[in-house]
């Protein structure tokens, strides 16, 4: 199905004044990827590119999605990928276009000749006041990228993981605790996390794991879309316990922990790196 109509809720990142840090200087891998392929669906820039780039100093080649207009973004992930010694590949496009959905795996295959780890990360976030100002297309548009995308994506995917391989999901604080301005990425996010349940214990038998992470607060480019100035937090992160935002340096390692062997007993399950609030999972 042809769409036309790109999204626009996402942020560019290399228009943030002030920049996140998408990796700690002092973060040494240690080869826990060694060996592995990866897709990531938003790779290009925020949690996404964190991820990337932690999997590439773990050993991991890359394959990263995203919209057209983010390519400025793209390729400078993929500069910081090539940097730690591995492959990136990109694959501008939409995740609306359920051709691109299939398309995006099976070039990352063909290109990279397998496919270890799926991170289903990429998602917009719109909200309005109150639900009355909602509409079916603003609901429709977040399901199609938040949730249906992951489920093509990783429909796609599971037709070359094999024993030992790792679905990673971003969810999110929302999921849990809910927002009164964000009613349909709350939803999405919830949705997102219940198919992480019930697909971890549909792929258990495969010896697939399947998990999740949850983020609180992140200063990236999608938090600071429709701002008029993003060169300082403002109040962003203030309610959570630890007063400040997280960086995406701080979420790449949950990531490379459900990637890797460390996490071998753990499937179904969601890591909440939210700044210090108590989620009841």
């Amino acid at each position: 199905m042809e769409n036309n109509d790109k999204p626009k809720q996402r942020g560019i990142q290399k228009e943030m004044e002030l920049a996140p840090e998408t990796i700690k200087p002092t973060y040494k891998g240690s080869g826990k990827l060694e060996g592995k392929v990866a897709l990531i669906t938003g790779g290009d820039s925020g949690i996404g590119r964190s991820v990337a780039v932690h999997f590439a100093r773990e050993g991991a080649d890359v394959a990263i999605c995203y919209l057209p207009e983010e390519q400025e973004d793209a390729e400078e992930t993929k500069g910081f990928v090539e940097k730690e010694g591995r492959k990136c590949l990109l694959f501008p496009g939409d995740l609306r276009d359920k051709d691109y959905c299939k398309n995006i795996v099976e070039e990352t295959v063909q290109k990279l000749g397998k496919l270890n780890i799926l991170v289903n990360n990429a998602g917009v976030c719109v909200g309005k006041e109150t639900l009355e100002e909602t509409e079916d297309e603003m609901w429709e548009t977040a399901f199609d990228i938040n949730v249906f995308a992951v489920l093509r994506v990783t429909r796609a995917a599971l037709k070359h993981m094999k024993e030992g391989d790792s679905i990673i999901t971003t969810s999110s604080i929302n999921a849990y605790r809910g927002l009164p301005h964000l009613i349909d990425y709350s939803a999405t996010k919830g949705a997102v996390t219940a198919f992480t349940r019930a697909l971890s214990t549909n792929l258990v038998k495969r010896k697939i794991r399947v998990n999740a992470v949850a983020p609180g607060p992140i200063w990236t480019p999608l938090v600071v879309k429709g701002k008029d100035k993003a060169d300082d937090y403002g109040t962003f992160g203030d309610e959570a316990p630890m007063k400040r935002p997280g960086q995406p340096s701080e979420l790449g390692p949950s990531y490379v922990f459900l990637a890797a062997e460390d996490s071998s007993y753990i499937t179904g399950q969601c890591i909440h790196p939210n700044g210090g609030y108590i989620i009841n999972t």
